[in-house]
Parts: C-alpha cells; structure tokens; sequence
C-alpha cells in the first residue's frame, strides 16, 4: 500500500563507472538496496565498467548464478569449479556473447580488448552478496593467522 513508481525505478545505468582504482573496473550494482521493488523477486543486476586490461577480480556470490552479457569490447571471462578438481573453465568473448557463472564458485572477468570494455550481470537474487577472494583471505577483520593460511596453501603445492 505503501509502494511508490520510485520503489520499481533505477536510474544511471547509462552512466560509465569510474575505472581509476587498483583492479581498473568499476561495478555498479542494482540489487534491492538500490531498488527496494526487487525484494522477494529472486533478480538483480549491474553494469560493470573496464578500463584497458581491467580486472573485475576473482570473487563470488554465496546467494546467486549470474548471467554475462558483454556489451562493449571483449573479456576474458572464468570460474573454477569445485574441490576437489578446481578446474578454470575460460574463454575470451566478443560484444554481444554471454557466459554463465554458477552460484558459489569464484570467477572473474579481464578486458583483453582495445579500449574500455562494458558488461551488464544478470543475477537470480535480490540480494547476491559478493565476497572478493583475497580480501576475504587476506583482509578479513580479524585477520586469519598467517599460519593458517600457509597451511592451505602448502597442502595444495604439487
């Protein structure tokens, strides 16, 4: 009863993100915090910016699949599956293809092309989280003893 038009409308995806930071993409994100008329439809999306060799970096989201449109340029685009064979499923794609990421497994895009890249996310929840691999590794609060994480990666060294 309290709903409004606003509540259902987003604006600014037109809008280029700011690619001038360390990983050189800029997501903008439009799930139920941006757009409350999302809630408890099980879809959000996002544009994400790139700039020349731009690295949306590996990460995941625990609360949803996303679907990849490339719009401008190309990307290289992977996820690794799951343990125990953690194997990278890759490959480069041109404007207008789309990839699929599963819910769960950690992936990443990369602009390989000429100039800044564009991509729209499809993702199959209102809220999808997002955990960026190493700052959940190495930035956690409190961080997780060195010893620790040593541990893992020694027991994975071939």
């Amino acid at each position: 009863m309290l709903a409004q038009a606003n509540d259902f409308s987003f604006s600014g995806l037109h809008v280029a993100g700011s690619t001038s930071n360390p990983s050189g993409s800029r997501v903008t994100p439009v799930t139920v915090a941006q757009l409350p008329g999302l809630n408890t439809l099980g879809i959000s999306t996002a544009r994400i910016d790139y700039a020349p060799w731009g690295i949306n970096p590996p990460h995941t989201h625990p609360r949803a699949s996303e679907i990849l449109t490339v719009l401008e340029v190309s990307l290289m685009v992977g996820f690794v599956s799951s343990n125990p064979e953690n194997r990278l499923i890759n490959k480069v794609l041109q404007k207008g293809d789309v990839f699929v990421f599963p819910v769960g497994l950690i992936h990443f895009q990369r602009n390989v092309g000429y100039g800044n890249a564009v991509a729209l996310a499809a993702l199959s929840s209102q809220n999808p989280g997002a955990i960026t691999i190493t700052n959940a590794a190495f930035g956690s609060n409190a961080p997780i003893a060195s010893k620790v994480l040593a541990k893992d990666v020694m027991s994975h060294v071939r």
